[in-house]
């Protein structure tokens, strides 16, 4: 009898097979996570799709109740994207909800890892769409009132059975960027992210921080430390700020985490002490494993980040991929500005907001007193300098910072902070910011000690244009910087000074424009740059520095020729002085790109015949002369007849033609620099240094080069 029998079983047929009885429907089948099976079914209609989870049994989702009210009133951590939920799933769970489930679990392996992943879907990642989002072969999704079909690579579209499902938007944003900014010894997470769904709110790409998720009564363990740190009595000075809130915060949570985690462990033991008291060794954990490992870490980074850092926007200030950084109110979303390369462009919601006044008026008093000022009903706003541990000392953090006095919708801060490294004109040539015949007639004046004006509203990269070029100053000449409360300007010269006002309510104590003024007299500057042009005393500054004969560069808020004058005027400065001003360039910002728009140069009367323009104002006319200007298609149209020329020639008691000369030969080395990508300035400026000492020999070097 045995030997009728098949030597084997024949193979199951596969789902997709016509002879397949059992399932004739389906088209594909494959699995997207341990346990988890997706189906696809061809109908009359077209295609479904269709996830099989593990099943839960009644146990399982008692205890799944259990860790859902364990968790009650504490916001799942989810992540921002589909990618960022296929990492989450890879990693599983954080050993932190391992152990919360360790404590109201006590089934079997079979059952923990069914739970697990209930647990996954529910509190780490993105609920009943976790399964869908694990799959790569779905390319795309799309609603329509509510209902979900996919996209996969062979089969489109498929209908779900998902209706209306939360956190649709995350599973249909799409992730721009990902990394991890530091602040002491912890290095946060953070993801830009575009969101691909229509509801309502008008920003469509966003910037998450990724904080360290808190358990039921942190809130309550981390106001107790951060009093204990308060009240600590300390003995002598203290060097170290950091080390002593780390050293007080960690003491206090470790005392306190461990009488918890003891508590937690006996009434887990109590609860299961019938079924698994045979199998299990329910005794306290031993002293090195009192609690979850980084369990510590995750509290102190809130400790330190509220009495070292800067609050919420510790990170953001932090962060080097951000040039803007705004709190507005409380209960807003705190905005930032990416710079360029995140993907993104303009203001862009985050995670972050300030819940009460409270809280946001003591983070205003902070920021203001980190630079000894101190904010009150009589002063209650001022311009201060942050500088956290984490950011270069090059980098220059300028935040404005207001209580509720002046403002109805509460406190607010605005912080700028500067690149990390300078661009250089060869960085905005490249991006289409400006043309190589601009970078030219700017280091003309540059060098020949001209005055050069960046004009526009914030933001449109006036001071970047005018550091892009600091490195065209001779290097022999002696440019010294006049900051209003920061540095904004970057010296690459040995000569270099930079001076910045000082703002105190002790008048004694207060460093004024005017004393910059006085003081950079007595430093024999060749060119005085005032970084921004924009108070009374900075005007003032402006119109005495006009009166010199130094070389002068400087920005301002003005749009446009029209509103430069008017403004200058409007101030108390006569419109003759600005005939004393060669160059204005206008910067833009228009849907992401920084560029130029228009470079001007205002006239003296002897060329008034060749002004394209006139402003009047107060009965003068103030004639204008049109360099540059951008072009519908994106390029530039360059005047080839610029008045600068003459006016350069007369300064350095040469003709025309021979500062013409000098700009070709120039042109040709800016176009040189551009092939060669010379983006560092450093190298740019021993480049000019050896133009400056030996041409000729340098251009050997080039054409052996």
């Amino acid at each position: 009898m045995s030997s009728s029998l098949p030597a084997s079983a024949p193979p199951p047929t596969p789902p997709d097979d016509p002879e397949a009885w059992y399932a004739p429907a389906v088209v594909d089948q494959h699995a997207v996570h341990p346990g988890v099976v997706a189906t696809i079914a061809e109908t009359p209609d077209g295609f479904t799709y269709d996830v099989r989870e593990p099943a839960l049994t009644a146990p399982d989702r008692a205890a799944l109740d259990r860790v859902d009210a364990y968790f009650e009133g504490v916001a799942p951590e989810r992540p921002r994207t589909r990618e960022g939920t296929v990492e989450r799933a890879a990693a599983g769970l954080d050993e932190k909800h391992r152990r919360v489930l360790d404590r109201l679990h006590d089934g079997s392996a079979n059952a923990r890892r069914r739970l697990a992943y209930a647990v996954l879907c529910a509190r780490r990642c993105l609920g009943e769409l976790t399964s869908y989002a694990l799959d790569d072969a779905v390319e795309v999704a799309a609603t329509t009132g509510g209902d979900v079909e996919v996209h996969t690579r062979s089969f489109a579209p498929a209908d779900t059975a998902l209706d209306d499902p939360e956190h649709l938007d995350r599973f249909l944003s799409e992730r721009l960027a990902s990394y991890t900014v530091p602040f002491r010894d912890f290095d946060v997470p953070v993801v830009v992210y575009r969101r691909h769904l229509l509801d309502g709110d008008a920003f469509d790409v966003r910037y998450a921080v990724q904080e360290p998720a808190k358990l039921p009564g942190d809130d309550a363990l981390l106001d107790a430390a951060k009093a204990r740190v308060r009240d600590a009595n300390v003995d002598g000075v203290v060097e170290d700020r950091t080390e002593f809130v780390r050293a007080v915060a960690e003491r206090f949570l470790d005392r306190r985490l461990t009488a918890g985690d003891t508590r937690a462990w006996v009434d887990a033991a109590r609860n299961r002490a019938r079924r698994a008291l045979a199998a299990y060794d329910l005794a306290l954990p031993p002293a090195g494993d009192r609690y979850a490992p980084g369990r510590l870490d995750d509290l102190v980074y809130y400790v330190l980040r509220d009495l070292v850092g800067e609050g919420a926007l510790t990170i953001p200030v932090r962060d080097p991929h951000l040039e803007d950084v705004e709190a507005n109110r409380v209960g807003e979303r705190v905005k930032v500005v990416p710079r360029r390369g995140l993907g993104a462009s303009g203001r862009i919601p985050t995670n972050l907001a300030f819940d009460t006044e409270t809280g946001f008026v003591s983070l205003v008093r902070g920021l203001a007193a980190s630079d000894g000022v101190e904010l009150t009903a009589a002063s209650p706003s001022a311009k201060v300098n942050l500088a956290p541990r984490e950011v270069p000392d090059a980098v220059t953090i300028r935040c404005a910072v207001a209580l509720p006095v002046i403002s109805e919708d509460g406190p607010h801060v605005s912080i700028r902070k500067q690149a990390p490294d300078a661009l250089t004109p060869v960085d905005l040539v490249d991006a289409g910011s400006l043309p190589t015949e601009l970078v030219t007639l700017l280091w003309l004046a540059y060098e020949h000690h001209g005055v050069v004006l960046f004009s526009g509203p914030t933001g449109v990269g006036k001071t970047t244009l005018l550091n892009a070029h600091m490195p065209f100053v001779a290097p022999r000449d002696r440019p010294i910087s006049i900051d209003e409360g920061s540095r904004e300007v970057a010296l690459p010269h040995e000569t270099g000074v930079s001076l910045t006002t000082r703002d105190h309510e002790d008048p004694h104590k207060r460093v004024t424009m005017a004393d910059l003024m006085t003081e950079s007299n007595y430093l024999n500057p060749d060119v005085e740059i005032i970084a921004e042009i924009n108070t009374p005393a900075s005007f003032e500054t402006f119109g005495e520095v006009l009166n010199t004969g130094h070389g002068v560069l400087g920005t301002l808020h003005a749009r446009d020729i029209e509103s430069l004058v008017n403004r200058v005027v409007e101030q108390g400065l006569p419109s003759y002085l600005l005939r004393e001003v060669d160059l204005v360039v206008f910067p833009r910002f228009v849907d992401g790109e920084r560029y130029v728009g228009d470079v001007v140069e205002l006239l003296g009367d002897d060329h008034a015949d060749r002004a394209d323009g006139f402003v009047e104002k107060d009965g003068d006319r103030v004639p204008y002369h049109t360099v540059v200007s951008r072009t519908a298609d994106g390029g530039f149209a360059v005047a080839d007849d610029p008045v600068l020329f003459e006016t350069l020639a007369a300064r350095t008691d040469r003709p025309a033609e021979a500062v013409e000369r000098e700009f070709d030969r120039k042109h040709d080395y800016v176009r040189y620099l551009v092939d060669a990508d010379v983006s560092d300035t450093d190298a740019l400026f021993a480049f000019l240094g050896d133009i400056r000492a030996d041409e000729a020999a340098t251009v050997a070097g080039l054409g052996d080069a």
